[in-house]
């Protein structure tokens, strides 16, 4: 039986040389769509779920860590691959801390995603070389300080921005137009945060925020 998979890049080069790729190297492996941003991923999932999802992390309408993130509410079990072009410790760490089953940056050989791929499929964790080893540090030897702010990493990007513009005091309405997003956007925002946080009130959301020192990425 083939691997199905489906793929999510906004550059199409990405995607036809990896398809072609495929086609030539790895027979077992079939993907049975394609998405150009996160929304349009989500879509292909509810209505045809793969084995193995491959996302972007900088992608259009929904980045790769909310798109990770609202997969992981579709299917809790699916298996999430990201390549990336950014090898940054805080985005391996966000990805896998969102529930990724492998980390793959764009530079390394089409045979690392096919490795991944096959790896991942078997229930197993797949990081590219140049990744793996601070990761693998970070776990291991940082514990205690990842303990103290993961609750950071559970926020994404836009949630921290929101959050930022709540301690600097503008209303739901104000935030909606600065982001240029809805005013129902931001409250589901609000929600999340919140909800993330474990907090109830918005004078202990502003205290936390302070304390921590949250900063957008």
């Amino acid at each position: 039986m083939s691997i199905e998979v489906i793929l999510a890049d906004d550059h199409a080069v990405v995607k036809d040389g990896i398809k072609a790729f495929f086609e030539k190297k790895a027979e077992d492996i079939k993907i049975i769509g394609e998405a150009s941003n996160g929304e349009e991923l989500l879509e292909l999932a509810k209505n045809n779920p793969a084995d193995v999802y491959i996302i972007d992390i900088a992608m259009p309408i929904l980045d790769g860590i909310e798109t990770i993130e609202r997969l992981k509410e579709i299917d809790s079990k699916c298996k999430i691959i990201v390549l990336s072009m950014h090898d940054d410790k805080a985005f391996v760490e966000k990805a896998l801390r969102y529930g990724a089953n492998g980390y793959i940056l764009k530079e390394e050989a089409a045979e690392e995603i096919i490795r991944a791929i096959r790896e991942v499929y078997r229930n197993k964790c797949f990081l590219s070389p140049k990744v793996s080893r601070f990761v693998v540090d970070g776990f291991l030897g940082k514990r205690n300080h990842y303990e103290q702010t993961k609750k950071e990493f559970y926020l994404t990007k836009r949630e921290k921005e929101i959050m930022h513009l709540i301690v600097e005091g503008f209303t739901n309405k104000e935030i909606a137009v600065k982001l240029n997003i809805a005013l129902n956007t931001v409250l589901v925002h609000r929600s999340k945060i919140m909800k993330k946080l474990d907090i109830h009130k918005e004078a202990d959301l502003v205290r936390y925020a302070l304390k921590e020192g949250t900063s957008p990425l």
